[in-house]
């Protein structure tokens, strides 16, 4: 891990400002940012299973500790501020690449296997799949991502909450 001095920090310049509550329009003023473990499964599930476009969402003003939340890009609207939020794939925080099991994975398995074939059996069967996903992705969680704004790229940590 880093320490601050070796963090990218924001020079000063004219395209900077800071607010009352002592937050940046730099994005590249975060240090860190907390996300819960259940906001990323919820995420990378919807964008799997729904086609969603789930992404975790980091809203400014911007500071050495901010909280990135579940957030369906495009359902926003019109942003009242100057700066736009920022939106972190939920990919971002997975450090190797783990696909969703997919309920015809299942049915392939069960229907190989010398276990007869039900439809209950295909439901279990898919959720215990799932569940095996879900502890593989909490197991391979990033300790940094990389967020991307107009002005490029920024690397931070990441704290996991729940």
């Amino acid at each position: 891990m880093a320490s601050d001095g070796e963090r990218s920090r924001s020079d000063g310049d004219d395209e900077t400002r800071s607010d009352a509550s002592g937050g940046s329009s730099d994005p590249r003023t975060i240090r860190s940012l907390a996300v819960t473990t259940g906001d990323v499964l919820a995420a990378l599930e919807a964008n799997e299973r729904r086609g969603r476009d789930a992404v975790l969402r980091v809203t400014p003003p911007f500071a050495g500790r901010m909280r990135a939340r579940l957030h369906v890009s495009g359902g926003e609207g019109a942003y009242d501020g100057e700066v736009t939020p920022l939106h972190v794939e939920p990919e971002a925080f997975v450090a190797e690449d783990l696909p969703y099991p997919t309920v015809d994975e299942t049915e392939d398995e069960l229907r190989a296997s010398e276990t007869a074939y039900t439809p209950e059996r295909h439901r279990a069967r898919h959720a215990e799949a799932v569940e095996r996903w879900r502890a593989a992705v909490r197991g391979a969680l990033a300790d940094t991502v990389t967020v991307s704004f107009d002005g490029g790229t920024h690397d931070v940590d990441v704290r996991y909450l729940g």
